[in-house]
């Protein structure tokens, strides 16, 4: 059979285009990862200190509210997961998003600290965990040969994002007060992002007629063969390998380092005598940096073993979390965000691409579900050590020296999670 352009004629109605289909996919998930900004640390970032003035709570006390809503959040990411298989990618972009808006909005009216867990809860499940859970679950339906290259397009949305959103933060609490800012964020979501998954996504390829990475039209009977490229596995026997918790645990430590060192960077500036701006600006250059890293990124994968690249994150963290601590002038700021944005640009589709090439599509869903969960359970984890190393030391110095030491027994999980072998 010859290959297709990806044109399918059904009962359902008439997709035409010029191209793979799949790349529109990209695309969609590319604005996923770009709509998940208001529920990411890096846009959360920029609210703290506000909160701080407003209510006179401590940076601890924040801290410590963030921490618990981001870990309640993450308990339930695998139900979202579970979802996703049950009903489609489809269905959950448009109901998660509809849902991030309305929490963006809620955050707006914050007036004590019950309704800022409410409101911080609510954006880490829907925003951070399920808006970034969706276009991993989906991409990985489209694309086998060219995972890797597809998934390091989308994570340019989530790299966009990270530049834009601390700018624009900046700029709208200035000229409108932080209520009012979270009320733009909410409605830019549902009036942009949510009508184009409502009208463009498909779950699968094989939904209109076509094979991943633009195989061939199929005939219905032969469309539920599995392809021999993609053994999938079950939840429980994922459960049953060494690798899958080797690589969870590799998912919690990028997490939990790089939440702490965000939410708290304006901070850790300020002690070192940066001002506020330098933090934006860091934010925002480390997500430039990652543009070009996520292509390289996403080309390496598709040729490289996963868990090389895995251990190479590893180090580049560990470089990371030194220059910061040794940045004491703009110029240092400015180099701890260059290795920074780089290694978080290989990150960004090193630890999208390796569930799907180890474990198969047919239940990524709840599989990743599982992964988003320890991802935010991390992050939930990050920055309350942070905080009480402030409030205890009065400073950052020691927590910093402290944190390296995940990444370091990152680097040895990496190397021992050897892709397992199903046995039929």
């Amino acid at each position: 059979m010859k290959k297709t352009k990806g044109k399918r004629i059904n009962g359902n109605g008439v997709i035409q285009t010029p191209f793979y289909y799949g790349w529109v996919i990209v695309i969609l998930a590319g604005l996923s990862h770009f709509f998940s900004g208001p529920g990411q640390t890096y846009s959360n970032a920029i609210f703290i200190d506000y909160y701080i003035e407003e209510f006179g709570w401590s940076r601890s006390t924040v801290s410590g509210i963030y921490s618990s809503a981001t870990l309640l959040a993450g308990f339930l990411l695998f139900i979202i997961g579970r979802m996703i298989d049950k009903v489609g990618a489809r269905k959950m972009a448009i109901a998660v998003s509809l849902i991030l808006a309305a929490a963006s909005i809620f955050n707006s009216f914050v007036v004590n600290w019950v309704m800022l867990f409410m409101g911080f809860f609510a954006i880490r499940l829907f925003g951070q965990g399920s808006m970034t859970l969706v276009p991993n679950a989906l991409i990985p339906q489209w694309f086998i040969q060219k995972r890797g290259r597809a998934l390091g397009l989308a994570a340019l949305g989530g790299m966009i994002g990270s530049a834009a959103f601390p700018l624009i933060n900046v700029w709208l609490i200035e000229a409108y007060g932080w209520r009012t800012t979270w009320q733009i964020l909410g409605a830019s979501i549902v009036l942009i992002f949510t009508p184009l998954a409502f009208f463009f996504i498909r779950n699968r390829p094989e939904d209109i007629g076509l094979l991943p990475d633009n195989g061939p039209l199929v005939r219905d009977e032969d469309q539920q063969k599995p392809l021999s490229s993609d053994s999938s596995w079950t939840v429980k026997e994922a459960k049953k390998t060494r690798s899958f918790w080797l690589l969870l645990f590799c998912v919690v430590v990028p997490a939990l380092v790089n939440t702490g060192m965000t939410f708290h960077l304006v901070s850790i500036f300020s002690i070192q005598s940066l001002a506020p701006e330098t933090a934006a600006t860091v934010l925002s250059l480390m997500a430039i940096i990652g543009f070009p890293v996520t292509f390289l990124a996403g080309y390496l994968l598709d040729k490289i073993r996963v868990q090389w690249m895995l251990a190479f994150v590893f180090v580049g963290e560990i470089a990371s979390i030194f220059l910061l601590k040794e940045a004491d002038l703009f110029s240092g700021a400015i180099l701890f965000a260059v290795v920074w944005g780089f290694m978080l640009g290989i990150e960004r589709v090193t630890l999208s691409v390796v569930w799907p090439n180890y474990f198969g599509r047919q239940y990524l869903g709840s599989i990743t579900g599982i992964s988003m969960a320890f991802m935010v359970v991390g992050s939930a984890l990050g920055p309350l050590p942070f905080g009480l190393f402030y409030d205890f030391f009065g400073g950052y110095k020691e927590v910093l020296w402290v944190i390296m030491i995940f990444p370091l027994l990152g680097i040895v999980a990496a190397l021992l999670a050897n892709p397992p072998e199903k046995k039929e």
